[in-house]
């Protein structure tokens, strides 16, 4: 649950929404068959935070609204040095694996499908990443932010061991 004051300063942030699917879904009973809705949202200010969010609901608009609110509202901080990523990170959730490498000046994000979204709302410039196992949307995206959410850079090493920064790269 987000707190009054924390929701207050997310709704003054510039955040960008990426649909990254909207699916028909069915339910067959005795009598009929029932149609709803599933989206999932990735939002982000492109500058270190990033969120994502699932909704349902018996018609697509109402299903990416409410998956958009639940994105803002699962917004995290992702660590960024130059464009990329301080270090490689591997994370899975359920059957996805994902592995994130940082990359050069001018790479560009090497990434397919709801995983491209996720690191280009981060504020991500220069990744190589690879996806392995399953290719569900839900578990790659889940596991992008794992993984994303796990990154650390030097300065905050450094504060969590209570050393200076040359300790950390001096051993």
């Amino acid at each position: 649950m987000v707190s009054f004051e924390k929701e207050k300063k997310i709704q003054h942030l510039e955040l960008k929404e990426r649909l990254v699917g909207v699916t028909r879904v069915c339910k067959v009973t005795k009598g009929r068959r029932y149609f709803s809705f599933s989206a999932i949202v990735i939002k982000g200010n492109e500058n270190g935070l990033v969120g994502y969010g699932f909704g349902k609901s018996k018609d697509a608009p109402e299903a990416i609204r409410k998956a958009g609110d639940r994105a803002r509202r699962n917004l995290q901080k992702v660590c960024i040095s130059n464009g990329t990523l301080p270090h490689e990170q591997e994370a899975k959730y359920g059957g996805a694996r994902i592995l994130l490498k940082p990359a050069s000046d001018g790479t560009g994000i090497i990434a397919g499908g709801p995983l491209k979204a996720v690191l280009e709302s981060s504020g991500l410039r220069n990744v190589l990443s690879k996806s392995k196992g399953s290719s569900n949307h839900h578990n790659i995206i889940k596991a992008a932010i794992k993984a994303l959410s796990k990154v650390r850079d030097v300065y905050i090493i450094a504060k969590q061991r209570g050393i200076s920064i040359k300790k950390v790269y001096n051993g």
